[in-house]
């Protein structure tokens, strides 16, 4: 889109969408999205009604118990599996699906009973997780992956705008449909496919999932990866058909780049559900400030040296993150077990 609007209307209008297209989801993020937080009991806090309910409970039996028979017939848990089809959980749960935010989740501001406490634990929290060995691995997969996409964004231009390609404003913005292609086959493959490893790799240990379970599914992806990034880097220095470097090498960008992330931010948010939130946070920062220090060198770099030393520079390192997923195939628990008592999962 950037590449007919600078080309017809000028580069600012670009921008000027930008600014109008924010304004619009921030006003619907402000509006529009119904607060959904609620805290809920801990098991470690049960409330007044709940231990008394349970006290009577053990006195009754332990009456029952004196006078000989307790009355309490004996049922085996574990031995089948609950039925967990869509039919028989509506018919346990009939309001199931039938819920919708409330008026007040829609307020300007929820009622909070601390909310400096609030607001300083947002802020807090995603810094402490970057402590969380596991919560590390996917910023830096995500940042690295990212960087890839952004090589064909930063280069694109000033390659096919030059020769031999000559390439004109709107040529140049259409081989982003190519990144694009790839990113919806990255979204339609890495979820269905981490899904079914998790699945049988389930059944193999006797039905218990573990979030590391999800890891195996890089394998193809950071293969993709490679060759993507190859193509791109070999092809601009030798000046390769534009149709190789498009349609293969920004298509394996757009792939990686869907898939590398998901799976390993699934990984994390499997490991810690109640910070979920703040684990994108995380991401997000250490995604940016890598992006904006990699978009300040890249380009000289490839002034002084050329294309393949920097971007072979930065898929190497790719892949390298990646390979600790090896690490945390074998000690991932470990590292769960390390934090098993945080308050993180308390929140």
């Amino acid at each position: 889109m950037a590449g007919p609007m600078a080309q017809y209307a000028g580069w600012r209008s670009f921008w000027w969408l930008n600014v109008a297209m924010l304004a619009t989801t921030l006003v619907m993020l402000v509006f529009g999205f119904p607060e959904t937080k609620w805290h809920r009991a801990d098991i470690k806090e049960p409330s007044s009604r709940a231990t008394a309910i349970d006290r009577a409970v053990s006195e009754k039996v332990e009456v029952a118990a004196k006078e000989g028979d307790s009355g309490i017939e004996e049922v085996r848990t574990g031995s089948e599996p609950k039925n967990i089809s869509p039919s028989a959980t509506k018919t346990r749960d009939p309001w199931l699906g039938k819920g919708y935010p409330s008026r007040a989740q829609f307020g300007f501001y929820t009622p909070n009973p601390n909310p400096l406490k609030s607001i300083l634990l947002d802020i807090w929290i995603p810094w402490k997780l970057f402590a969380f060995p596991i919560v590390e691995l996917a910023a830096f997969v995500v940042s690295w992956s990212s960087s890839a996409l952004l090589t064909v964004n930063l280069t694109q231009s000033e390659v096919f705008a030059a020769a031999p390609y000559n390439f004109s404003l709107v040529a140049v913005g259409f081989t982003n449909f190519a990144t694009f292609v790839g990113g919806l086959i990255g979204l339609a493959t890495a979820g269905p496919l981490s899904d079914w490893i998790s699945m049988q790799l389930t059944r193999r240990n006797r039905g218990i999932r573990e979030p590391e379970m999800r890891l195996p599914t890089m394998i193809p992806y950071v293969l993709i990866m490679i060759l993507g990034n190859f193509i791109v880097a070999f092809g601009y220095e030798r000046h390769w058909n534009w149709k190789v470097i498009v349609i293969l090498g920004y298509t394996c960008a757009g792939i990686q780049v869907a898939a590398l992330p998901a799976i390993t931010s699934t990984y994390a948010v499997d490991s810690y559900k109640p910070v979920s939130g703040s684990i994108f946070v995380a991401v997000t920062v250490n995604k940016n400030v890598w992006g904006y220090g990699f978009s300040k060198f890249i380009t000289p770099w490839i002034m002084k040296s050329g294309f393949i030393d920097p971007i072979m520079t930065n898929m190497t390192l790719i892949t390298v993150w990646c390979l600790f997923g090896i690490l945390f195939w074998f000690y991932g628990k470990t590292f769960r077990v390390w934090t098993r008592n945080d308050s993180v999962h308390r929140m």
